[in-house]
């Protein structure tokens, strides 16, 4: 049975916090099945309602005002009694109630039950929902299973990756044969990629056309979504901007052009659709960030970004048998600038990381630009073999405003250092991630005497 990290948190929760947990993300994520293993797994008793397939529940839901009023319109739907301090009440498709922020206050302040709710971001409705009051509702965004996950159905050792993080840390090689073993694995990740549906059938049948088949699935439904939640009039440029994602980041620069979905289109006046898709958990953005230094918020330019899929073994199944196929050959010399980078952004954004890319005409352009332990990480990714020729991260460790002290380039390659420059193969993604800065406790000056 296949672990995620988010089980960690979750059982956090339970033990530590009595606020209301809210799990979110994009359709078929595996939010359901992970908190169904999760309650079972740590023998909580619970009882679950789907919101979609019981909308009879919605109606009762808004009408209940107190705790004793939702168990018994809730009882109407449950074979299981509700026992006080023991029952976890859980509530799936939470996006189809959207008064949930008007209730969640008091739900959880009569403290009678636990509350867990998953639902999709595919809908405008959660955005209302996660904006419930402070201290009451805990949110977490769960993504496709990264590739430290994926490695689970190939028996990934506590000890072997102990020692790919050394390697990582003093950024020394990888054993030669074990870097190669791995760099295959990763590239077949690039093909199946983190859907869960995708990762069991494939380690189930080994079939890579079980594979494109689930991935073909899980587009209809998001497709389906599109027309189901937003409004008539964004309902075209949803469904375009999804399909241009793969030949928008094929293209030299792989900033998503407005023109190619109408000519003369400006961001302004499409701005709620890439928004939505974002916040949908479809689509991943990259902004434009106009100098390379803390904080990147500050110099973002929003109207200015690469558009990357949720899951880069979608991207590879929409990029056809063809690719899929020369991924599977392993030839470190063939060039995919485009996968590689979206599975870098997949794999940042999970870990954390807001995505920002550098551009200008004196530097040239770096791919990713971070925050990373403080100071601000540019990242290059490359597929082929130059993977030592990178002008413009030169030119910006070389820009003394920037204050770059270190840099990072991911390729197919072993571990290397040069200056400022270390060079990890790209598995190794799996280690880059956001340690948040921890604050320190304050003394409180005491004004007294003054």
């Amino acid at each position: 049975m296949l672990h995620r990290k988010i089980e960690k948190t979750i059982i956090d929760w339970l033990k530590k916090e009595n606020k209301a947990l809210l799990i979110d993300g994009a359709r078929q994520v595996g939010k359901t099945y992970i908190i169904r293993k999760v309650l079972e797994d740590n023998h909580y008793d619970y009882i679950e309602f789907n919101l979609i397939e019981t909308p009879e529940i919605v109606g009762l839901l808004t009408n209940c005002e107190t705790v004793d009023d939702l168990i018994t319109n809730l009882s109407l739907f449950s074979k299981k009694p509700f026992v006080k301090s023991k029952t976890v009440i859980f509530f799936d498709e939470i996006q189809e109630f959207k008064e949930l922020t008007t209730k969640i206050k008091f739900w959880v302040d009569e403290g009678s039950f636990r509350y867990i709710f998953s639902g999709s971001l595919l809908g405008v409705e959660l955005k209302n929902i996660k904006s419930a009051p402070v201290g009451y509702l805990k949110t977490v965004t769960m993504y496709p299973m990264d590739f430290e996950e994926f490695l689970q159905i190939y028996n990934f050792t506590d000890e072997l990756k102990e020692s790919l993080y050394a390697s990582f840390v003093e950024r020394k090689p990888v054993n030669e044969e074990v870097h190669n073993r791995i760099m295959k694995i990763f590239n077949t990740y690039l093909n199946v990629g983190g859907m869960p549906a995708a990762v069991k059938s494939f380690n189930k049948t080994k079939s890579l056309e079980d594979v494109i088949s689930e991935h073909e699935d899980i587009v209809v439904q998001y497709k389906k979504d599109f027309t189901r939640y937003e409004k008539e009039d964004k309902k075209p440029y949803l469904t375009q901007i999804y399909d241009l994602i793969p030949a928008e980041l094929n293209a030299q620069n792989k900033r998503f052009n407005f023109a190619d979905l109408k000519k003369g289109l400006r961001y302004e006046r499409s701005e709620d659709n890439f928004v939505w898709l974002s916040s949908a958990g479809v689509a991943i953005p990259a902004y434009n960030t106009s100098a390379p230094t803390v904080p990147l918020l500050l110099n973002e330019k929003s109207s200015l970004f690469k558009l990357f899929l949720s899951d880069v073994g979608m991207l590879t199944s929409l990029y056809g048998r063809a690719t899929k196929m020369k991924l599977l050959s392993n030839d470190q010399n063939i060039n995919y600038g485009a996968i590689y980078e979206n599975v870098v952004a997949q794999e940042l954004k999970a870990h954390g990381f807001k995505l920002y890319y550098f551009n200008s005409k004196k530097t040239g352009e770096v791919d990713f630009v971070i925050e990373y332990n403080g100071k601000v990480m540019p990242i290059e990714v490359k597929s082929g073999k130059d993977y030592r020729k990178h002008s413009a991260l030169i030119n910006v460790i070389d820009t003394p405003n920037y204050s770059i002290d270190e840099a990072i380039v991911l390729s197919n390659y072993n571990v290397s250092v040069s200056g400022k420059i270390t060079y990890y193969p790209i598995y190794m993604l799996m280690f880059i991630r956001n340690n948040e800065i921890k604050m320190p406790k304050l003394e409180l000056d005491d004004l007294s005497a003054l």
